[in-house]
């Protein structure tokens, strides 16, 4: 089957090699891709390829790269290898990369994801002065049909003086109708309020947009997505999963949500997974999803029947379940939405739909504060991704967390984190599985109380609290939420010199 019918852009076909001739050192680059689907796979291999020769030859060549989360190996990986990239945003997970990142060879700016497009539009990251954009197809009239991910491709294509094209032909043909696409945002002070009122509800285009005269190259690809790889639920996630179902259970005995409970959002990892796989064998029924990313049990749970529509940015599937999805593809058309990330992490809409958010974390401190970036305050692991997004204007929001790391070594709750994430205004209730903590209107004081006895390992417990008595005790005028600085960060200090962290 022909996936480019269009006339205009069908003569722009070339290849990967050429292709990438158009970008040049210095150049901002915005890629597409969130969570490893929807990245180009040709085109960044054959720039890395350039970039290499040319270092050989002691040029400086060096790009700026802006995506919608993290790629996949022929993204990061192959550019990370040649020292390809100068600036970063917003969001990684190569190992490569991070190793440039951590060693200050790498500008990397960690974003909000739904932030980004909106920065690039007002022009905090400069011009964009490239696009290389993968897409499932492209028609007659110009109009293109997105793949597996849609994440800020709109945005890419909008603002870009050259636009490179990818057409994957592992992505079914039958993605079409799968995606909306807003095209009503404006930059302040003109902006409308975005009116979703329900996770399945359609307010733009199934289709992206690209200007012909800026598409300066067109290239023919047939290769999969990444594959996301999850570790079996052990018994800590299964712990987890049991104590935030069982919480669900009291908000609707309580009457704060229906029995449908609210959409859902929850971000990639085993204990998500393993949540999603619990609420399968659950009670609820009629269940939703507002979120980012489609992961394997958040699409069973639809299989399942137990939930009725997802609307997300992206998919980040391991590759047995993305090719059984492919095949079945026609099945899930009419439950399943995808958008620019732009919306599926919309602060306006979040709070609007009363989301139920479901996030990871490093660390806790005993107030409530949040770290789920960073080991010992400055060694980036991934970055904040959409966790700040929904967790601040969630209706509830989860952090999870395994009470300890290090095989038992380090705890989870600390008396301080040294990096904040997500402050203690923007934190509802903490998960180990030890239990869980409810951390709404609670003062510093009562939640640190709630945190130690719920949340901490037992091994760990006494010593916690010991510092928070002694923390509390010492500071007669300052109890609000009492430390003890040079403690609290020797905590951190004694993990980084033994050399666990």
């Amino acid at each position: 089957m022909n996936r480019i019918t269009d006339p205009t852009l069908a003569a722009k076909v070339t290849t990967a090699d050429r292709a990438a001739e158009h970008i040049r050192p210095g150049d901002t680059v915005g890629m597409s891709g969130f969570t490893g689907a929807g990245h180009p796979k040709a085109v960044p291999a054959a720039l890395a390829d350039r970039i290499d020769a040319a270092h050989t030859a002691g040029e400086d060549f060096r790009i700026n790269l802006l995506t919608g989360a993290s790629t996949g190996e022929e993204v990061d990986g192959a550019l990370a290898r040649v020292n390809g990239i100068a600036k970063r945003a917003p969001f990684v997970s190569d190992p490569d990369l991070r190793k440039q990142i951590n060693a200050g060879e790498v500008e990397y700016t960690d974003t909000h994801l739904s932030h980004l497009a909106q920065q690039v539009w007002f022009g905090f990251h400069g011009n964009l002065d490239v696009a290389v954009v993968e897409v499932a197809a492209i028609l007659p009239n110009g109009l293109l049909v997105p793949g597996s991910s849609v994440g800020n491709n709109k945005t890419w294509l909008d603002l870009a003086d050259k636009v490179i094209l990818e057409v994957n032909e592992w992505h079914p043909r039958e993605y079409e109708g799968f995606h909306d696409v807003y095209y009503g945002t404006k930059l302040p002070p003109h902006r409308r309020p975005i009116e979703i009122l329900d996770p399945l509800q359609r307010i733009g285009d199934p289709y992206l947009r690209v200007d012909p005269d800026k598409v300066v190259a067109v290239v023919h690809t047939n290769a999969p997505d990444r594959d996301n790889t999850f570790a079996a639920p052990d018994d800590a996630s299964e712990a987890m999963a049991d104590h935030l179902i069982d919480f669900l259970r009291h908000e609707v005995s309580a009457g704060r949500m229906p029995k449908s409970l609210l959409p859902l959002q929850s971000g990639v990892g085993n204990v998500a997974n393993a949540v999603l796989a619990g609420l399968a064998d659950s009670e609820f029924e009629h269940l939703t999803s507002y979120t980012e990313v489609i992961q394997d049990n958040l699409l069973r749970l639809l299989d399942s029947g137990r939930l009725d529509s997802i609307s997300a940015t992206s998919f980040s599937l391991t590759r047995e379940v993305a090719e059984e999805f492919n095949r079945n593809i026609e099945s899930y058309k009419g439950r399943i939405l995808l958008r620019p990330q732009e919306m599926s992490n919309h602060p306006e809409i979040v709070r609007r739909l009363g989301v139920i958010a479901i996030n990871g974390m490093v660390e806790t401190d005993i107030y409530g504060h949040v770290n789920s970036t960073e080991i010992n305050g400055s060694k980036m692991i991934n970055g904040i991704g959409g966790s700040g997004d929904f967790a601040r204007n969630a209706f509830l929001n989860f952090f999870v967390s395994p009470s300890t790391a290090k095989n038992g070594e380090l705890s989870a709750i600390v008396p301080m984190v040294p990096h904040v994430d997500h402050t203690e205004h923007d934190v509802h209730v903490i998960v180990t599985e030890q239990g869980i903590a409810d951390l709404r209107a609670t003062a510093p004081n009562e939640r640190a109380k709630r945190i130690i006895d719920k949340c901490a390992h037992p091994d760990f417990r006494d010593r916690l609290h010991d510092y928070h008595d002694r923390a509390y005790a010492q500071n007669t005028t300052a109890r609000h939420a009492p430390h003890l600085l040079e403690e609290a960060l020797s905590w951190h200090q004694r993990a980084a010199t033994d050399g666990r962290m």
